[in-house]
């Protein structure tokens, strides 16, 4: 098992990216985090100067989910949300993403799945596009640096709950 904190990205099949993170806490806590509108808005803000502006989610297959980020210097919002294909607490969400400024063709589906050993939290976070060539895009983007910083806030928000 990966250390806390440590963050691995990798291209997998001809469609999807699986991401891992541990984190340093019980797995029904990071579920949570991952899936209340009131926690949510606590750590989930997207980058310096942005806000967390809309945080919406029905908790329930079939049910909608929507964030709004706010940069506070010039009132620039991005959106994106989809609808809830699978809840099962605390193991696993599949929903739909697309966002409102599409930057990439299609939607994709984000598959998170929690496992817990010894206490720490493993996050795998499988996203499935439409095709090779908008998963490339993807891993071409600056993925991996707002992934990190969001997850470095979450572990940091964890350690406030427990």
């Amino acid at each position: 098992m990966s250390k806390p904190g440590r963050l691995t990205i990798d291209a997998s099949g001809e469609r999807e990216i699986v991401v891992t993170r541990v984190f340093d806490a019980p797995r029904e806590l990071v579920f949570d985090a991952l899936t209340r509108p009131d926690l949510l808005r606590r750590w989930f803000t997207g980058p310096d100067g942005w806000t967390l502006s809309v945080c919406e989610f029905e908790p329930r297959v079939g049910g909608a989910y929507r964030n709004v980020w706010r940069q506070e210097s010039d009132g620039f919002e991005m959106g994106m949300g989809g609808i809830i294909r699978e809840f099962v607490r605390p193991e696993r969400v599949v929903a739909t993403e697309k966002y409102d400024q599409a930057w990439y063709a299609g939607e994709a589906v984000t598959k998170q799945e929690l496992s817990e050993r010894g206490g720490k939290t493993v996050l795998t976070m499988t996203l499935r596009y439409e095709s090779r060539e908008v998963r490339d895009l993807v891993l071409k983007s600056p993925m991996e640096g707002g992934l990190s910083v969001g997850f470095d806030r979450l572990e940091d928000f964890l350690a406030t709950l427990h």
